[in-house]
């Protein structure tokens, strides 16, 4: 991939890491579907399997954007000059030049692709041949005892100002007072940093099940921020509500995410909880979204740069410092020249 300086790392993703591009009902049969995420343009398409397909949006011709021309059914030709790629990047045909030394090449970016939870995810990697790391789903979006909603937006803010959003707890007790869950507990609390395996749980020391009081941060091939917010009784069977999140950034001041809204329920309990999210809770989350929504769109490009942090924000720091020192890491490898291809070692004259 092309160099990047470790802030563009920050702004727009680091790289070896599967990042959720869009819904699943985004990308339909037939169609060629255009998106920004991580600062790539990608064309998304579906074969005639209805495996879905992420490429570089630019035909390996002359650079013309392949989401402008002609879906095949297990290829893409281009407008420009017809020029055909499949779904491995692999050039079949040059309409223009038959046998020319293009048809043949893998001459097209594409990444890694699966489809879970209702979303697609793509796999960016540092090195584009290299095989991607497992897509390792949290269990609440994993399927089995658990059930899930998944909620997609897109926001005009840096994808960082929604990390920063989950990861601070204590917002809960004053943006959202007045929501149906978060309106309970103290607007006062000490946190501590528990590290796990992969991450770390940021929460609260004196307060459990009462408001929004614990948040947990895994780095494993994808980046999962988990928190529970407690339900009242009124909201059906399944205990605390689970949300899954997951960001994307589409450019430097605009991103992609995904709130799974999880309940281990099963049997009649699912059947139940379904029917009562879709009738009466699913509305009032969204307006609990909105409210973080219109605070990470207002806040100004430079909030990082005029911060007095305090001790609630001890999380926002391990995260940022994580990932400072790891887009650092990755900078340096994007920025290293190419290794030189190994020479064979001289055959020693043969001896009488």
């Amino acid at each position: 991939m092309a160099t990047r300086t470790a802030e563009e790392l920050l702004a727009l993703g680091l790289r070896d890491r599967w990042y959720p591009l869009c819904p699943s009902g985004t990308v339909n049969r037939g169609e060629l579907t255009r998106i920004e995420r991580a600062g790539e343009k990608l064309l998304l398409w579906r074969d005639s399997a209805g495996v879905v397909h992420v490429q570089e949006d630019r035909c390996p011709h002359r650079g013309a954007r392949l989401s402008l021309g002609v879906h095949m059914g297990d290829r893409v030709a281009c407008n420009y000059h017809g020029v055909q790629v499949d779904g491995d990047g692999v050039v079949v045909s040059v309409p223009g030049s038959p046998g020319c030394a293009l048809e043949g090449r893998r001459a097209l970016r594409t990444f890694p692709a699966e489809e879970h939870a209702g979303a697609v995810f793509a796999w960016f990697g540092l090195d584009e041949a290299a095989e991607p790391k497992p897509l390792q789903l949290p269990d609440p979006i994993a399927g089995g005892e658990w059930d899930a909603f998944p909620c997609y937006v897109e926001w005009d803010a840096p994808y960082g100002y929604s990390l920063d959003n989950l990861l601070d707890p204590m917002h809960g007790a004053f943006l959202h007072r007045n929501s149906h869950t978060m309106f309970g507990g103290k607007r006062e609390a000490v946190f501590q940093i528990r590290a796990i395996d992969d991450g770390f749980v940021f929460e609260k020391t004196d307060q459990r099940g009462v408001n929004f009081d614990w948040v947990q941060l895994t780095e494993a091939g994808a980046q999962w921020v988990t928190l529970d917010i407690p339900y009242p009784e009124t909201a059906g069977p399944g205990g605390a509500f689970t949300i899954v999140a997951a960001l994307c950034a589409i450019n430097e001041t605009q991103h992609a995410a995904f709130f799974w809204r999880c309940r281990k329920v099963s049997g009649w309990e699912r059947d139940s909880w379904r029917v009562l999210y879709r009738n009466r809770l699913e509305a009032r989350h969204w307006a609990v979204l909105e409210q973080d929504r219109e605070m990470a769109e207002a806040m100004p490009l430079d909030a990082w740069d005029r911060e007095n942090l305090y001790q609630h924000d001890i999380a926002l720091v391990r995260m940022r410092r994580l990932l400072r020192s790891e887009a650092r890491r990755q900078a340096a490898v994007l920025a290293a020249p190419a290794a030189a291809p190994a020479t064979a070692a001289p055959v020693p004259a043969p001896t009488r």
